[in-house]
């Protein structure tokens, strides 16, 4: 079974080293609202689940198709 939108949207925070108010800012929304779907008290209603599902599908693409000069720069370090 894939992982569901919450577990994805904690992975995604997580990954970025992102804090919940930082999240909740990049989705427009309030620390309350991310850390209550976080701990499970409440679901994204459908336009959040809309743009949170936008956001991981980008993410997705971003790791997919890495910059042209991402290669190079990693052999300069």
């Amino acid at each position: 079974m894939p992982q569901d939108l919450i577990d994805q949207l904690n992975t995604y925070r997580l990954e970025h080293r992102l804090s919940q108010p930082q999240l909740a800012k990049k989705l427009g929304v309030t620390f309350q609202t991310v850390n209550r779907w976080l701990n499970r008290h409440m679901k994204p209603g459908q336009i959040h689940e809309y743009h949170i599902k936008k956001m991981l599908s980008a993410n997705r693409s971003e790791r997919k198709y890495p910059p042209p000069n991402a290669q190079a720069l990693s052999r300069q370090a």
